[in-house]
């Protein structure tokens, strides 16, 4: 029998049906502006590429990140909860491939992952939440497998994760440090991480986590 589907989710999902077409619109050249995200997701790409095994891009959004990720290589598909996104995202790239699907109970063999992304995907999840959607993760990815993670992070590392006006739905701002914490605890080892200030329109301090399933044997 299938999982329920956490409430805040039918919210998120909603409120990202009601802003699709607007936000394909606004992100759709977002890396552009991002040289460094730019290059660690080239690092991940190819981490991943070494490794084999298909890439998951969890909560995709209208697909832009995805294909990038294909155009670096990548045997790779999207996730979404929104369906409003995966229309917009099958959409625009007809050729690769994109599921309705939440991040808290993922419709995929153990293993059977060499990566996950999980651009700002994270960031409507309630912080109690979230040990729950990284086991799933951990589930999904082959061991040596790589998870790169993007959230918002605190303006004082000191700070506890807390919620913030996000213009779409509710969401946290997380200090690296807490969330490297439970990647650990769920079974996945820190690679690497970056931390940058916002630019432009962004509305406050970036950063991603880069983390592996440790190999066997």
């Amino acid at each position: 029998m299938a999982e329920p589907v956490p409430s805040y989710l039918h919210d998120v999902a909603s409120a990202y049906d009601d802003v699709a077409a607007r936000y394909s619109e606004l992100f759709a050249t977002v890396l552009d502006r991002q040289p460094l995200e730019r290059a660690l997701l080239a690092a991940f790409a190819d981490l991943v590429r070494d490794l084999g095994g298909p890439v998951a891009d969890l909560g995709c959004g209208p697909g832009h990140v995805t294909a990038h990720l294909r155009e670096l290589g990548l045997d790779v598909f999207g996730v979404d909860v929104s369906p409003a996104m995966v229309t917009l995202a099958r959409g625009a790239y007809p050729q690769l491939r994109f599921d309705e699907g939440t991040m808290t109970a993922l419709d995929l063999p153990d293993r059977s992952l060499g990566g996950v992304l999980a651009r700002y995907s994270l960031i409507h999840t309630p912080p109690g939440d979230v040990p729950a959607v990284l086991a799933e993760v951990h589930r999904v990815l082959a061991p040596g497998g790589y998870l790169l993670l993007g959230f918002l992070a605190t303006d004082d590392p000191a700070t506890e994760v807390h919620a913030y006006d996000h213009r779409v739905s509710v969401a946290y701002r997380w200090p690296p440090d807490q969330l490297a914490t439970l990647l650990s605890k769920a079974g996945l080892v820190e690679a690497a991480r970056l931390v940058r200030a916002p630019v432009e329109e962004e509305r406050g301090r970036q950063a991603q986590l880069l983390a592996r399933r440790p190999p066997e044997g």
